[in-house]
């Protein structure tokens, strides 16, 4: 079992430094929707992951469901 959570600590400094502390909230509502925002919108289906290889997450996702539909 793995208890290192370096996946967790890239996550969440990625979305300080690319979302978070370029902009100013003026509620809690509006900063749930643009974290919601960016995790569907950029960090799932735009920006680059090393660790999957330099693609997306949805486009690792397709992959792997290609090649299980495909095995």
């Amino acid at each position: 079992m793995c208890w290192d959570n370096a996946a967790a600590e890239s996550f969440f400094a990625s979305l300080k430094n690319e979302m978070y502390h370029r902009e100013q909230f003026p509620t809690r509502a509006r900063a749930r929707f643009a974290v919601a925002e960016y995790i569907e919108v950029f960090y799932n289906r735009k920006r680059l992951h090393s660790s999957l290889g330099y693609r997306t997450p949805a486009q690792a996702l397709l992959d792997h469901l290609t090649a299980a539909a495909a095995a």
